[in-house]
């Protein structure tokens, strides 16, 4: 039994096919109008800029789509050349401000100072009793072991050990550090020693109750010195008081450490002969 569905199918087939003329007929005169319509000049134009445009779309997706490969590469060495010129901006910095300061220092350098090496503080050690600090001048800069270390404001510290290129110094503000001073006023000498852990005080020790030192007094490296030359000056006496059988006497370093970058080393060496002398008995030998 044939359902509605299949008769209607047969109907469409069998209607196909009875005018088969008329549908060839209205096909080609589809066609023939479409032929006419491209003979016409501005539908020929139209096309033509339809394709152009087209044809740049894709272009200039293929371009974006291609960029996307090379924009990390180039970003890259954008970077990295941005990086060099910034390095090299730093370095010229660095060497003006150097050469300024350097400058600086020397212009001020003061008469006590002698002859001296100018060097830069590179390192530092922090503690509260074993500071220590490293220069960028050595033993071909001509800088010798036990040589003082100083600024135009006074005494840094004693050279201790010498590479070729750098030196170790101990500074005043070290707890194995001392030096003979002798204050400017009433002549008083004692030794300079750092103890309490501030970097602009220290004491100054073996002072007897007996002397005539004065508070406000300053105090400067003397001739018991064995490393340093006369005159340096080191501090100020701000305090004193009476103990026993010597005076307590706290100084205010005449040297900022906390920021201390440049330094003079004096090229002047200690006299071998006078610390000989000094380290020689005190008892002369016997005669046979």
């Amino acid at each position: 039994m044939l359902t509605r569905k299949t008769t209607d199918v047969s109907s469409f087939f069998r209607f196909i096919a009875k005018h088969t003329a008329y549908l060839y007929f209205l096909l080609y005169c589809s066609i023939s109008v479409m032929l006419m319509q491209l003979q016409r000049q501005e539908t020929l134009e139209a096309i033509r800029e339809r394709g152009l445009s087209i044809n740049a779309a894709v272009t200039k997706q293929f371009t974006d789509a291609t960029s996307v490969f090379f924009l990390e590469r180039d970003n890259e060495q954008l970077f990295l050349q941005n990086a060099r010129l910034f390095a090299q901006l730093l370095r010229e910095q660095r060497a003006r401000r150097d050469a300024s300061e350097a400058n600086a220092i020397v212009a001020t350098a003061p008469p006590w100072s002698g002859q001296f090496k100018v060097a830069r503080v590179v390192d530092r050690r922090f503690s509260a009793t074993d500071n220590m600090l490293v220069i960028d001048a050595g033993s071909r800069q001509g800088i010798a072991k036990d040589m003082a270390v100083l600024t135009p404001d006074g005494l840094v510290g004693r050279v201790i050990e010498v590479s070729s290129n750098y030196a170790k110094v101990l500074p005043v503000i070290n707890r194995n550090f001392m030096v003979s001073v002798v204050s400017d006023s009433t002549s008083t000498t004692g030794l300079l020693a750092w103890r309490n852990g501030h970097e602009r005080l220290a004491k100054m020790e073996h002072v007897p109750v007996s002397s005539k030192l004065l508070t406000g007094e300053f105090l400067r490296t003397s001739d018991y010195s064995t490393f340093a030359s006369r005159g340096i000056p080191v501090g100020q006496v701000i305090r004193i008081s009476k103990d026993k059988l010597f005076y307590n006497v706290d100084v205010r370093l005449a040297v900022d450490f906390s920021s201390l970058s440049w330094v003079l080393v004096s090229l002047a060496k200690p006299s071998m002969e006078k610390i000989e002398l000094m380290t020689s008995p005190d008892v002369p030998a016997k005669e046979e």
